[in-house]
């Protein structure tokens, strides 16, 4: 059985779902981005943290996650626009080259927050590039997924 599209109408065009009849639900989505920085940049990092010119590398970098989760909807057409919960943003360096975001974001509501999840791993991750690229321009983002998804219909946990 083939599945369709749920944003697309019966004259095959785009439309935004109707969550009116949803049940509201507990919902949680978290989503990771990878990041090459490379050693030359995380020579640099002092407890965890990174100052630039432009201030702290991580700090800057969760404020414009948090940002961009709270803009989702107006950056990807077919999001609703929602009463975000919560947001918890994390970003550790896991080895001598590279970092890891996790974006985490929680709502009571009639739909998911998957895309706010990957919205803000991908800002946090694009505001370090920024920051970081006086020093080197050779940062890679390599990888930026859905890594958990509660509420809903599905539970889902990617590795």
């Amino acid at each position: 059985m083939k599945k369709h599209f749920s944003h697309i109408n019966k004259k095959n065009q785009p439309k935004m779902v109707n969550v009116g009849d949803k049940k509201v639900t507990k919902r949680k989505a978290t989503a990771k981005a990878v990041m090459f920085l490379g050693e030359e940049i995380i020579a640099y990092f002092e407890n965890k943290e990174l100052t630039t010119k432009k201030g702290p590398v991580f700090q800057t970098a969760i404020i414009a996650g948090i940002q961009a989760v709270k803009k989702t909807s107006e950056l990807i057409p077919m999001c609703h626009p929602l009463l975000i919960s919560g947001v918890d943003i994390d970003i550790n360096v896991i080895d001598i080259e590279h970092i890891e975001i996790l974006c985490t974001v929680s709502i009571e509501g009639k739909t998911g927050v998957e895309m706010e999840a990957l919205t803000g791993a991908n800002i946090a991750a694009l505001t370090v590039y920024d920051m970081c690229k006086a020093i080197s321009q050779k940062m890679v983002i390599k990888e930026v997924k859905l890594v958990e998804k509660s509420g809903g219909k599905s539970d889902i946990k990617n590795e």
